[in-house]
């Protein structure tokens, strides 16, 4: 990776941009389709950066309805045409005593990753407020199904079931925008909540914010496009768009809140 594609990325960014040009280049090289792990918004932001520097390659995204939040991507030649079936996904339900127990996302999210698997492997946890699915990669479908029993103090069974089942998904982002003296992470954060700068900068040091699912503990943190953050009690920010300066030299950021279940 040159090291002029790597200054206009994070430090942290920089496996990433190692996996993803190396994938893009095996498209090319190979000429045939290459499946790449679940994506943030972020990272297929990046992805479709360094896209740019690589002609002779498609790419096409799915992770099993169009607003999945977490997608996977095929990088592929011209004359190929994909489907369905190239992303290899699965759709897992959580089958649980409905009229006796509730579920959280956050709680099917944590008896997910705690089975000794990474997050990447995982699309998004879909409900319909009461059902519980979510989406992985086919080949890990019945190791799921085989190792979760419990999630929190519910049994659980998990089985596999048809993509076509997926539920009516709630759709509980807020679009709005903002005006900030500066995109660092406590601006955004006190902005987005209405709370002071210092509570922000507390928060952030008390490692209860999370950056694309990486824990950041310094409140100048600079945030960039498609960027997601996750402050524990109150929910996510997700940063849309970077919108410009305005005449007094602030910044318009396009954003959408998912605020936290009270």
């Amino acid at each position: 990776m040159e090291i002029a594609v790597k200054q206009h990325y994070r430090k942290e960014e920089e496996p990433l941009l190692e996996e993803l040009s190396e994938q893009l280049k095996r498209a090319q090289d190979e000429y045939r389709p290459i499946l790449t792990r679940f994506l943030n918004p972020r990272e297929r932001f990046i992805l479709e950066q360094l896209k740019g520097r690589f002609s002779d390659v498609k790419v096409a995204y799915a992770g099993g309805y169009p607003e999945a939040e977490r997608k996977r991507a095929l990088l592929y030649p011209e004359y190929y045409q994909p489907v369905v079936s190239d992303f290899e996904l699965a759709l897992i339900e959580v089958d649980y005593p409905t009229k006796f127990a509730q579920l959280s996302h956050g709680q099917v999210l944590g008896s997910l990753v705690n089975i000794g698997l990474e997050r990447q492997v995982l699309g998004d946890i879909i409900t319909d407020g009461l059902r519980y699915q979510f989406v992985t990669q086919a080949n890990l479908a019945s190791y799921f199904c085989n190792q979760v029993q419990a999630i929190g103090k519910v049994k659980v069974r998990l089985k596999e079931v048809a993509l076509e089942t997926l539920v009516n998904a709630l759709d509980e982002w807020q679009a709005e925008t903002m005006t900030v003296t500066t995109i660092r992470l406590d601006a955004v954060i006190s902005h987005a909540y209405h709370f002071s700068r210092q509570v922000a900068k507390e928060m952030i040091k008390q490692k209860k914010v999370q950056v694309n699912w990486m824990m950041v503990e310094k409140p100048d943190y600079v945030l960039a496009q498609a960027d997601i953050i996750s402050v524990r009690g109150f929910g996510r920010i997700r940063l849309d768009q970077l919108m410009g300066p305005t005449k007094r030299a602030k910044q318009r950021l396009a954003i959408s809140i998912l605020k936290k279940k009270k």
